[in-house]
């Protein structure tokens, strides 16, 4: 039987000047396209009106996947699942390719990779991750909280710039911080990125000990940015020297 195609589509940070080539042509060939409400609406130029488009709520992650699978699986359908950033960093990539090994499917996927949030939010804030750097995401719907605490006490150990995502859990949030705190300088660098490339953009570069100061501004379309023990501001920049400056006469 002949199938169709499932493309998973990273549609970046928000804006379409912050969409790949490459994603803008597979969104515009598409004849289905389903995705969370809000990343639907972030697309809703190639939303023209002849196509499929299947919408869903935050926590239905399982039905968006195994339609797109389901419409993919019909004959000559091209089918777009859509995730913010990369389907890969905390995106629908691994949801799909989970199901379709569980089912032994044998259907035609590609991912078509994007901006994260990681990398937008630091393209605001100058070059923070110009080091090895983690992300840690700070849901514990699906991981376990002393999972999340036990990978942050070893990034901060080993000073790498740390990246949070899903800052959804104040409590939590209060609680890594705490352990970042210990390890790391108070007058560390501390940026703050709200929705990154979208109309109600707001951007805060501030300290470890006064980061509790913006508590305002974080949110679930927050990235947070610490810097690790080289990172430092200027003006409003923030900054994470490669090592060239120890190596060679600047």
């Amino acid at each position: 039987m002949k199938m169709g195609k499932l493309y998973i589509v990273g549609i970046g940070p928000g804006s379409k000047e912050q969409r790949t080539i490459k994603a803008q042509e597979v969104l515009e060939k598409s004849n289905v396209i389903i995705g969370y409400n809000t990343y639907l609406r972030l697309i809703s130029d190639v939303l023209d009106g002849k196509k499929e488009v299947i919408g869903a709520r935050m926590k239905e992650e399982i039905f968006r996947a195994n339609t797109a699978i389901e419409k993919a699986l019909e004959s000559d359908n091209i089918v777009a699942l859509v995730s913010s950033g990369d389907p890969q960093v905390y995106g629908m990539a691994g949801l799909v390719f989970d199901l379709i090994s569980r089912r032994k499917l044998d259907l035609d996927v590609e991912v078509i990779p994007g901006v994260t949030a990681a990398l937008a939010a630091a393209a605001r804030l100058g070059s923070p991750l110009s080091l090895d750097f983690v992300v840690i995401s700070l849901s514990d719907l699906l991981i376990p909280r002393e999972e999340i605490l036990h990978k942050v006490t070893k990034a901060a150990e080993a000073d790498f710039v740390i990246v949070f995502y899903n800052l959804i859990n104040e409590n939590l949030l209060i609680e890594v911080m705490d352990i970042v705190s210990k390890h790391r300088k108070p007058n560390t660098p501390v940026g703050l990125v709200k929705s990154a490339y979208r109309n109600n953009e707001n951007i805060v570069i501030t300290t470890l000990s006064s980061w509790k100061e913006h508590m305002n501004e974080i949110g679930m379309t927050t990235t947070m940015i610490i810097g690790n023990s080289l990172t430092y501001s200027y003006k409003n920049y923030m900054i994470t020297p490669r090592g060239y400056e120890r190596k060679y006469e600047l």
